[in-house]
């Protein structure tokens, strides 16, 4: 399938595009298909496509809503789309709760991936909600919704499955703020670089740090996973 094909499945067009941004993309599609096959996703023409129109609109939208710290698309794809599919196996199905979401991370790479399940992504940041509901309208996501809110002041009508953060707080404020959101037998994930002693001693009940590897990424990342016995109440 050629780059212009690609592109126009997208809703985007050459014609207007230096040759060089031609041949980026190019290679952030490469990279994105190599990692997926280390990872053992199958992907779809259509999940890369969606990736990839997801990618290029945090591209477009960063200059002026500073969705990351990371400006290059070709590091975007190992550290935002490979980092968030890297999760995938250990999500529940069903409702999913992405807590902190920023520009839709992990948020939207899983939806796309798990059409079957209802997404719900939280940030208290207005102009990053604003981007990922435009995010959502334009890859046509129907199984994913964003809330501009606090996670201190979301109470929701029905607690979620899983609950998945990319650490926006320490281990223990993140158990003492989602505990009461998570079904009975449901499951915390929290996304995380190497956590310390210290922050996994503080833990409350039963946990499992699991090793995640990235491909094109040299960092070391984690998840840590813990699990209910009941509302509000984690596994002994």
């Amino acid at each position: 399938m050629s780059i212009e094909r690609d592109l126009l499945q997208a809703g985007m067009t050459t014609l207007n595009l230096p040759a060089t941004e031609i041949r980026l993309m190019s290679i952030e599609r490469d990279l994105l298909q190599a990692g997926m096959t280390t990872l053992n996703l199958p992907a779809t023409d259509d999940k890369i496509e969606k990736l990839l129109a997801f990618l290029n609109l945090i591209q477009k939208w960063n200059k002026a809503y500073n969705l990351s710290g990371v400006r290059d698309g070709i590091e975007m794809v190992g550290l935002h789309l490979l980092d968030s599919l890297a999760v995938l196996p250990h999500i529940n199905p069903g409702r999913v709760l992405d807590i902190g979401t920023g520009a839709g991370l992990p948020g939207i790479p899983l939806a796309i991936f798990m059409p079957d399940s209802d997404f719900v992504l939280l940030d208290s940041n207005a102009k990053k909600t604003r981007f990922v509901q435009q995010a959502i309208v334009e890859l046509k996501l129907r199984n994913v919704a964003v809330l501009q809110c606090r996670v201190e002041e979301y109470h929701p009508e029905q607690p979620f499955n899983t609950v998945i953060t990319r650490a926006f707080a320490s281990m223990v404020d993140i158990q003492r703020l989602t505990q009461a959101l998570i079904i009975e037998g449901g499951e915390l994930l929290a996304m995380k670089g190497q956590p310390t002693p210290q922050e996994l001693q503080a833990i409350t009940g039963q946990y499992t740090v699991i090793p995640l590897l990235i491909p094109g990424v040299d960092a070391e990342r984690c998840l840590i996973k813990m699990q209910t016995d009941k509302v509000g109440v984690w596994e002994k």
